[in-house]
């Protein structure tokens, strides 16, 4: 999902103008940027609320339409005072206007910006408040740029010449290939005054304030395209959960889920081709769109909420389902597309991707495996039974076109020329590496793509069984062969013993390095007991998980780099994963302690975990140290928190057999209670004490086992 070498930028949009800064220079920093968002739209700033940085702007379906908006008095910036983002879609900024009307060193006059943000506008109420004594004058004035920037150009840090705006009765327009901008401003009582110099246009107001009097202005920002939107907004009538509430033990876990449910909330996408259906754009500012691994993921996590965001985005990815054969973007019959863009996206080394590029080896037998937990959370058997003929495609893609030597394993390997290196969720270009620091070279079999194969095989037999459709056979003896091959092939050894090789390299060697990819191999059925307590042990070595979570890249490989993006930093949905696999594999200590780890990440960055953080060593810090390019809000880092939470309950349904099983590990976030899950389509809450006693409420037709609890209730 990640392109993290998209560094060229395509000749589009307004003449290139190269940028003066000795500081815009590739990938621009992201991590200490204001995000408030409601997709397709968002607004990235600084803190103290102006557009002025490299990715700073007004971002509407994959565009920048506004790249800068300051705020000045007197031609001085405003000394921030403080900020706090409400909601994912509000944020307010603090500040004072040093100086002005002061007759002590306190304070007298100071400045809020309220900014809220909905598809495709964005408003900005600023109130001007006068707490001293004395009558102030000054000029406010708001600057504002619009360059209408493809996402691609703005992420390779290269800055076109900015569009020349059009001065109108207190607004400003801009005029776009396809593409069009409004900026207009309501300052009852104030005289205003607009004027136009170069690029940039200016609104200013001659404020008067006496002593206890406030001055309110609201900035209107439209941003409207010309072409077809490639997703439509989604409304909150049309969210597909009920509010989650947590109350536990531990604080941090509770805002965590509190913040993450908020922010899923916005980072929704429906599909114009059935708007009734619904699914996670991957995240902001990089990927507000669809992703097929990222969004799968995401669903995956949040099936104790209910089905209908996997269902939504299991026909969303049905509907586009690869049929025919096409090099160009790597489509083939079955497969699951990798990302959907309004446009194509170009990068370094003639990296260029299609609109509609299939480069992944996961997102098909990732597809498969929600549409069975799906079934066994309670999506109900019409819905099933509608994209069965998708299921039958997508795993003939796995035998005919997933493993093209025959092996019994998926592999994959750029065939354009042009398309991602990798193509596993690590796909930066450094990501597969033997243990000394060399890289290994395609085609690749990574190991967690050979466990998501083995579970999606049986899980699509149980499907074709249990819809009485032809097959499951066909696919159980294949799943065999993977586990036989990944045995033979994939086990190593060093002096703390046995492990996983992240993969295996074209001629079929392990490449040797220790990753995070075996914490997605447990709970699979892959492994058998002893296998599976090996890489539990081996997960929770110091090695990978003395960070804020679990390291991609273990410390004692060469190029172990804390903020390599996936040689050394922590991912939280791969925690996640890991926290996952342990539980369902019974080793719901080690499943704690992992999660324990990432929870305590989270004050760090607001309770907003973002897509990555570095993999320093909790000992190292008090606070984790951020990845600067990273996104944030970003749906499976905020997922993540609601596939902890899965896994420390113990959670898992088959509503088929009429079975709901709960597991809670002990530890401190007990006692716990949670509302707003659901199961069958029912309201499910689930409260565990400190002691480990349990109750169950649902009124779906499901019976409640309890394992390893004091005692329970339904």
């Amino acid at each position: 999902m990640t392109h993290d070498s998209l560094r060229d930028h395509p000749l589009s949009g307004p003449p290139q103008e190269p940028d003066t800064d000795p500081h815009v220079s590739g990938q621009p920093y992201v991590h200490d940027a204001s995000v408030v968002l409601w997709a397709p739209s968002f607004v990235a700033s600084r803190p103290d609320g102006d557009l002025v940085s490299a990715v700073d702007g007004f971002y509407h379906g994959d565009r920048r339409f506004l790249r800068t908006l300051r705020v000045t008095v007197d031609g001085i910036p405003p000394a921030p005072a403080g900020s706090a983002t409400e909601s994912a879609e509000r944020a307010v900024f603090d500040a004072v206007l040093r100086g002005v009307g002061q007759t002590t060193a306190d304070p007298a006059v100071t400045l809020r910006r309220e900014r809220t943000v909905e598809p495709g506008r964005f408003t900005e109420r600023v109130l001007l408040a006068n707490h001293g004594s004395r009558h102030v004058a000054f000029t406010l004035r708001v600057s504002a740029e619009a360059d209408f920037a493809a996402m691609d150009v703005v992420k390779s840090g290269v800055r076109l010449g900015a569009a020349e705006p059009v001065a109108g009765d207190a607004s400003l327009s801009w005029t776009g290939d396809t593409a069009h901008l409004t900026l207009t401003a309501d300052a009852p009582d104030a005289p205003g005054a607009v004027f136009v110099d170069g690029t940039e246009g200016s609104l200013e107001f001659a404020v008067t304030l006496a002593p206890g009097e406030e001055w309110p202005c609201a900035l209107h920002i439209v941003a409207e395209r010309g072409d077809s939107a490639a997703f439509l907004p989604v409304t909150d009538e049309q969210r597909p959960w009920q509010p989650v509430e947590l109350a536990c033990a531990d604080g941090d876990f509770t805002r965590l889920i509190t913040q993450a449910e908020q922010d899923l909330s916005r980072l929704l996408l429906a599909d114009p081709q059935a708007p009734e259906d619904v699914f996670a754009a991957a995240g902001a500012p990089w990927f507000l769109t669809l992703f097929g691994r990222d969004s799968l993921w995401t669903a995956r996590m949040l099936l104790p909420l209910g089905t209908e965001l996997a269902a939504g985005t299991l026909r969303t990815l049905a509907r586009r389902q690869g049929r025919d054969t096409v090099p160009g973007t790597e489509e083939q019959p079955g497969k699951i597309l990798h990302e959907v863009r309004a446009q194509e996206q170009s990068g370094h080394i003639g990296m260029r991707l299609p609109p509609q590029y299939y480069g992944t080896i996961d997102a098909t037998p990732l597809w498969i495996s929600l549409l069975h937990d799906a079934w066994r959370w309670g999506m109900p058997d019409a819905e099933v039974a509608e994209l069965l003929p998708n299921l039958e495609a997508a795993l003939t893609w796995l035998v005919e076109y997933g493993d093209p030597d025959g092996d019994g394993l998926l592999e994959y390997i750029d065939s354009t020329g042009s398309g991602l290196a990798n193509q596993g969720w690590k796909d930066s270009g450094d990501s597969v590496r033997f243990r000394d620091g060399s890289l290994a070279q395609g085609p690749i079999a990574l190991c967690e793509v050979q466990a998501y194969a083995y579970e999606a095989a049986l899980a699509g037999a149980a499907l074709l069984d249990a819809f009485d459709r032809p097959g499951g056979d066909r696919y159980r003896t294949w799943a065999a062969r993977v586990q036989d091959a990944f045995r033979a092939g994939f086990w190593v050894s060093d002096e703390n013993g046995p492990y996983t090789a992240i993969a295996l390299d074209a001629d079929k060697r392990p490449v040797d390095s220790v990753t995070s990819g075996m914490g997605h191999l447990l709970g699979t059925g892959l492994l058998d007991a002893e296998e599976s307590r090996a890489i539990a042990d081996r997960l929770l070595a110091p090695d990978l998980a003395d960070a804020y979570g679990l390291r991609t890249y273990s410390t004692l490989n060469s190029g172990y780099n804390p903020l390599g993006y996936h040689i050394g930093s922590v991912w939280p949905h791969d925690t996640a994963i890991a926290v996952h696999g342990l539980a369902r594999a019974g080793f719901p200590d080690h499943a704690r302690r992992l999660a324990e780890n990432l929870i305590a990440a989270a004050p760090a960055f607001d309770y907003r975990l973002p897509e990555l953080l570095a993999g320093t060593a909790r000992t190292a810090s008090r606070r984790p140290a951020p990845y600067p390019a990273s996104c944030r809000p970003q749906a499976w880092s905020a997922a993540a928190s609601v596939g902890m939470l899965q896994a420390l309950l113990g959670l898992e349904a088959d509503v088929p057999a009429g079975r709901l099983t709960v597991r809670p590990a002990s530890g401190g976030h007990l006692p716990l209670k949670v509302t707003g899950l659901r199961v069958a389509g029912e309201p499910l809450a689930v409260s565990v004490t400190a002691d480990g006693a349990v109750r169950v409420d649902t009124a779906a037709a499901v019976t409640v086992e309890v394992e390893g609890a004091q005692g329970s209730q339904k």
